[in-house]
């Protein structure tokens, strides 16, 4: 009888102390931000060629692009064209870790494209924007489109009409060197011009 006296009490007090745990107000924890979210700041995460991106970035970037350096081209009038990938292999432009600002040591070679597309008004140019294989696939592609868009308005700025330019971004996927070390990732930054020949008989 004794013993069922203590066990009521203890019941219940068991019975109050779970129940007053059990209903507490648990807060949430932070949300982690989505990449490429409105109501992130993927700004605070590291820039381009890095793991986390360094704008507020659509889902999917466009891998073309006609923006900056003036008029925009019709992709339309680059169809009848062949690729010279070999005419200006040699003043490829590289960039510095996470920028699209071009160097004062690569003008020499931004030099050299704009004469060459100066003494045959026939030729067009593509250029192709590239990025180390650090960092998301989005963020790379967005970086590989300034680089190009960069060396697009550089070539305005030498009196090339960007109306014979179109760019284009790679991103990661094309890389001159696959290994992954300091010396590669410094040979896959980098923007390539081809130079672009009207077919013959057309």
């Amino acid at each position: 009888m004794k013993t069922m006296k203590l066990i009521y009490p203890l019941a219940f007090a068991l019975a109050i102390t779970l129940a007053s745990t059990g209903c507490r107000t648990h807060k949430p924890g932070p949300i982690t931000p989505l990449y490429g979210s409105q109501n992130g700041n993927p700004g605070d995460m590291g820039g381009g060629d890095t793991l986390g991106g360094g704008d507020k970035l659509p889902p999917e970037p466009p891998v073309t692009t006609q923006t900056g350096g003036g008029s925009v081209a019709d992709l339309t009038g680059f169809d009848n064209y062949t690729e010279d990938r070999a005419a200006l292999a040699a003043n490829t432009v590289h960039f510095a870790y996470d920028s699209s600002a071009i160097r004062n040591s690569e003008q020499a070679n931004l030099q050299a494209v704009a004469a060459a597309l100066s003494a045959d008004a026939t030729t067009k140019l593509l250029i192709e924007g590239n990025c180390d294989e650090r960092g998301t696939e989005e963020y790379n592609r967005s970086l590989g489109e300034r680089r190009a868009l960069a060396l697009r308005e550089a070539l305005a700025k030498l009196g090339i009409d960007p109306m014979r330019i179109r760019t284009i971004s790679y991103g990661k996927d094309k890389p001159v060197d696959p290994a992954s070390t300091a010396e590669a990732w410094a040979k896959n930054r980098r923007g390539e011009f081809v130079l672009l020949h009207p077919k013959t008989g057309v």
